[in-house]
């Protein structure tokens, strides 16, 4: 008969186990059970220090710099070699940490574009107003065009409203009826050299061809106001010689999600959070969302140290700026099944504006999927906690959360602020600049290490560590996930992408 085992569990990573042979007198073999203590959000938060983030930023700098050489300064745009190298740092990260995740790569392609010169002269001026069209291509060789202004007949929709000199002249188009990118695709099948779209109503016009077209020429917008005196010099038959110029690419290119899911933890219930991995061509996005996607990181790399009742799942979305296309795409891609695992979506978008605030996104469960408040309370009771203020911004579908409501998975966030101006009253409670943006380098080339707010960025990581393990614990109190029910809106998404949505 065998001797006592004994057994002395401790709340330590590594417990020894000390056994009594069976067929000996003496304690001379060891069995190693090796655990984790259970998460908690002390513990996770314990981790976070601004001096790791701060690192983190600086090698992210380091590697929006390989986008130089083609967009002449750093930035992490999709296509560009920073994005990619983003996407090898966190791939490369996660990797490390002892078989902890099941780690995959989602791609997807996206339509990518950028226009880095453009110039448009008619007769002898240059109006105010010109802005290139996103998604435009260059003009011929990415050299100056010449050739006259040619009014178009109607809206420009159909062949016929092109009249015959067109071919190797500048297309004036009236908006209306039909979508830029067909405008612009009949001017280049009727020989056009390029477009110009002018406005039917008050105010600037800008916005995209969309889809690219080998038809499609170099296309640019102006205001009504610019646009009427030549209307009325070209109807009354005078000839104005102009020029065009646009130096840009478009193109599709593969581009790729990361989903990191932990391998313990009840898999049918995760936690999920996201942050997208690219920035915007302008500048490399060291806060938008460089401190978003980081923070998931830096966490990812100590959650290891952990045991989780249930499962948590990061995501590094592509895309998020050409119109949260990396977030779309993979919830389109989730079965009716692979939808109800998800208990709820955290975004973390923009997280160390320097002239910031503490903003959570108002997410209640009337206009949202059951269980938004209640994690939108989890935010504030977190600031309130730690004496803080905060404010509630609008919950419209602006990040990567979108795609998740509508398809009934609870959702929420916080934010430092974009382009928004900072108010007095905020300014009283925060502290910065009234009047000024909350990121005076939202969406450009400035969104470096040096416009992070390290003091809002460590406690905003401390809250999301605090979010993730609350959840990875216990979804107690939080209400359970009943339908994929796909939600339907008449008014139209007002951010998917200035690239690719008119």
């Amino acid at each position: 008969m065998s001797r006592l085992l004994s057994l002395v569990t401790l709340s330590a990573i590594t417990v020894a186990a000390v056994v009594q042979h069976p067929l000996t007198d003496g304690y001379n073999s060891q069995i190693l059970i090796n655990t984790k203590p259970l998460v908690s959000s002390e513990a996770l938060e314990g981790h976070i220090t601004s001096k790791n983030l701060l690192k983190r930023a600086k090698k992210l700098f380091e590697i929006a710099e390989l986008g130089a050489a083609d967009y002449n300064h750093p930035t992490r745009v999709i296509g560009s070699a920073g994005h990619v190298g983003t996407l090898d740092y966190i791939y490369s990260t996660l990797a490390e940490l002892d078989d902890y995740y099941t780690i995959s790569n989602q791609s997807f392609k996206a339509v990518v574009g950028n226009v880095f010169e453009s110039r448009l002269v008619l007769g002898d001026k240059e109006p105010e107003s010109t802005s290139p069209m996103s998604l435009t291509p260059p003009t011929k060789h990415k050299q100056a065009v010449f050739g006259p202004l040619v009014l178009v007949a109607n809206q420009g929709c159909d062949s016929s409203d092109y009249p015959s000199n067109t071919k190797g002249g500048i297309a004036f188009i009236e908006r209306g009826v039909c979508s830029f990118g067909t405008k612009s695709a009949v001017a280049g099948k009727a020989g056009a050299i390029a477009a110009v779209i002018y406005n039917n109503e008050e105010g600037h016009l800008s916005g995209t061809l969309g889809e690219p077209s080998d038809i499609h020429v170099a296309t640019f917008g102006l205001t009504k106001q610019d646009a009427e005196p030549y209307i009325k010099d070209l109807e009354g038959g005078k000839v104005i010689n102009s020029s065009a110029y646009i130096n840009s690419i478009v193109s599709k290119a593969p581009t790729t999600n990361i989903i990191a899911q932990t391998k313990g933890g009840d898999q049918d219930n995760c936690v999920m959070l996201g942050g997208h991995s690219d920035s915007v061509a302008e500048g490399p996005g060291i806060n938008d969302d460089g401190t978003g996607s980081l923070t998931l990181l830096e966490i990812a790399t100590h959650l290891v140290n952990y045991e989780v009742n249930n499962c948590v799942r990061f995501a590094w979305w592509a895309g998020e700026e050409e119109g949260l296309l990396g977030s779309d795409y993979y919830v389109s891609q989730l079965s009716e099944h692979e939808n109800l695992k998800i208990r709820l979506f955290m975004d973390y978008d923009m997280l160390a504006s320097p002239n910031f605030a503490y903003q959570v996104y108002n997410a209640t469960n009337a206009a949202n999927p059951v269980g938004s408040e209640e994690l939108r309370d989890l935010y504030t009771t977190y600031y309130e906690a730690h004496g803080q203020n905060y404010t509630f911004i609008p919950f419209d579908g602006r990040s990567d959360y979108d795609a998740f409501i509508k398809h009934g998975i609870p959702g929420g966030g916080i934010a430092t602020g974009a382009e928004g101006v900072k108010t007095m009253e905020e300014a009283a409670m925060f502290g910065g600049t009234p009047g000024q943006w909350y990121d005076p380098c939202y969406h450009q080339i400035c969104d470096t290490v040096d416009n992070l707010n390290f003091e809002a960025w460590e406690l905003n990581t401390k809250l999301v560590a605090h979010s993730i393990a609350t959840y990875a614990v216990s979804f107690k109190g939080f209400p359970k996930r009943t339908g994929a029910k796909v939600a339907t809106r008449d008014e139209p998404s007002l951010y998917h992408g200035p690239k690719l949505v008119m």
